[in-house]
């Protein structure tokens, strides 16, 4: 009779060893061919260079997108948070091979531990910013959570909302936040927004504000990556709740 735990062995192998390279591999090698197209681009420069750290904000779905020319193209130091699972044991591999540092948390306790350590790390390394898929990592997809806020207000960093799309590329569509990866030689359009300042003084009611004004301003940058990319998907970018 077949060992039932054989397959949950076999999965976690191929997580663990298997899956980061293919993906870190494909990433490399994808991103090498796309032809990258940034509006904004001094936004991202402007919050990178000044003395508040910078909180790069950004769809979980476009993180394959954006990632990548985030740690190439500045001399910064970024963050990340990736969940405790198996598949967050391969997805911390892959960004950490990309360059960024990676704490581990997600939804909940894990979450708010994970958000106070990479507030730590900011404070204590100068130059070091977060890259923040904030609507993962278990969605609804395009719903901005808190947590950047308050990561925000305890750095004293600014939030940059950023979004990415691609006309040919592949989308996951069984995924809860639609992954988006471009295909080879794909043209890639990037946007950054204008940075949000966060008082250091905060109420529930002005974080709630503070969150939907991210969460717009997300919303808005994506639609304008789709409309320069001239990617007309069928899947709406907020979901329902």
């Amino acid at each position: 009779m077949p060992d039932p735990l054989e397959p949950r062995a076999i999965r976690r192998f191929a997580m663990l060893y298997i899956v980061p390279f293919l993906v870190l591999g494909l990433i490399r090698a994808l991103n090498s061919t796309w032809r990258i197209r940034e509006t904004g681009r001094e936004r991202f420069d402007d919050a990178v260079a000044a003395p508040e750290p910078a909180i790069g904000a950004f769809l979980h779905g476009r993180i394959f997108a954006l990632i990548r020319n985030m740690t190439k193209t500045t001399d910064g130091k970024w963050v990340s948070m990736c969940s405790k699972s198996l598949d967050g044991d391969a997805m911390t591999q892959v960004q950490e091979s990309l360059g960024l540092k990676v704490v581990r948390g997600s939804s909940g306790r894990d979450g708010l531990e994970a958000i106070q350590e990479m507030i730590q790390m900011i404070r204590s390394q100068p130059g070091m910013g977060a890259a923040l898929a904030v609507d993962g990592s278990r969605g609804p997809r395009g719903h901005v959570q808190g947590g950047v806020v308050r990561m925000a207000r305890w750095t004293g960093g600014q939030i940059l909302p950023m979004a990415a799309s691609a006309k040919f590329a592949w989308t996951i569509k069984g995924s809860w936040d639609r992954t988006l990866l471009p295909l080879p030689f794909a043209r890639v359009e990037i946007v950054y927004g204008t940075a949000i300042k966060v008082p250091k003084k905060l109420n529930p009611e002005i974080i709630e504000r503070i969150r939907l004004q991210a969460e717009e301003s997300l919303l808005d940058l994506q639609r304008t990556a789709n409309a320069l990319a001239g990617a007309n998907s069928a899947e709406p970018i907020q979901a329902a709740v």
